[in-house]
């Protein structure tokens, strides 16, 4: 008298075989009934033999073939990085069980930092991630660094297309665009890397706008095949965009210092550091002039560097 779970069933079925084999058996009001008023019929209902019954066969052939596929299954879950992820699903560490960093960089419009930041992660012998919005990647000023960034072999990905904000600041539950308007948003994000070679499978990781998302642009990313990614938090170098006018700006100084202060409480075991390459003119203290003695400070501590 229950449902068989993680089963197979028979299905749709046409309507006289139902009304022949099944017509009274229901046993309460068809939820799907305005569904079923053409020559097929389903029914999620047990009195339903017909359309719901268990099909043992095509169980058990399932079955078999799962068991053929496990130990492809257990060798590529070996190949996938341990993960710490967020309330909403985001990645938020990457082999926290090592002591290794990654560094990322986001960019939409502003990039005053790309040469600097280059020849730092160059001067250091370490590879970094940068994400960049389908805004970024039209910009016809920026095609000689995206070139530069692919060539020295760091991560390049998606940052959405037109850096748009999925969900209110004050309520991430609710999401600001519709599920096909965001998948669109991914995927034309994606054709503007394709144009400079980068296909999905060489950016499996996406960074959503603003760094902000919801449960609903995390699954949505994932159905896309793309696993979500964020700065881990408390790392605090995000705030590397605050200018000073803005009640919530914070020096760099001050930023530095925070991070530190969570590495001495919490470790930065396979964490993701996020800087700006790009900020408003308005801020003259920018957190990626320090990037190297942040760098080097890092290093003395144990830690290592790698790409996504």
């Amino acid at each position: 008298g229950d449902l068989t779970y993680g089963g197979l069933i028979d299905g749709p079925i046409e309507r006289e075989l139902f009304l022949t084999r099944a017509g009274n058996a229901l046993t309460r009001p068809d939820e799907n009934a305005i569904f079923n008023r053409g020559k097929a019929v389903y029914h999620d209902d047990i009195g339903d033999y017909s359309s719901n019954e268990p099909t043992m066969d095509g169980t058990a052939g399932l079955s078999y073939y799962f068991a053929a596929m496990e130990k492809e299954g257990k060798e590529y879950a070996k190949e996938e990085p341990k993960v710490k992820k967020d309330a909403w699903g985001a990645v938020v560490r990457v082999n926290p069980d090592q002591k290794k960093i990654y560094l990322i960089f986001s960019a939409d419009s502003m990039f005053q930092g790309g040469d600097k930041i280059l020849k730092t992660l160059k001067n250091n012998k370490i590879k970094g991630s940068f994400f960049l919005t389908g805004n970024f990647l039209r910009l016809a000023d920026q095609k000689s660094m995206i070139e530069r960034i692919i060539k020295e072999g760091h991560y390049t990905g998606a940052h959405s297309d037109k850096h748009i904000l999925y969900a209110p600041w004050d309520n991430r539950d609710k999401s600001l665009v519709t599920t096909d308007s965001l998948a669109n948003d991914i995927k034309r994000n994606y054709a503007e890397l394709a144009k400079f070679g980068i296909e999905p499978k060489d950016a499996p990781w996406y960074l959503p706008p603003y760094e902000w998302y919801n449960k609903e642009s995390v699954n949505v990313a994932s159905w896309l095949g793309f696993k979500t990614i964020n700065f881990t938090p408390g790392t605090a170098t995000p705030a590397d965009y605050t200018t000073p006018d803005m009640k919530n700006y914070r020096s760099s100084e001050e930023l530095i210092n925070k991070l530190f202060e969570f590495e001495k409480r919490e470790g930065l075991n396979g964490a993701v550091i996020l800087i700006h390459p790009g900020v408003e003119e308005s801020r003259t203290d920018r957190l990626y002039d320090k990037l190297d003695s942040i760098i080097k400070r890092l290093k003395r501590l144990g830690y290592t560097f790698d790409r996504l």
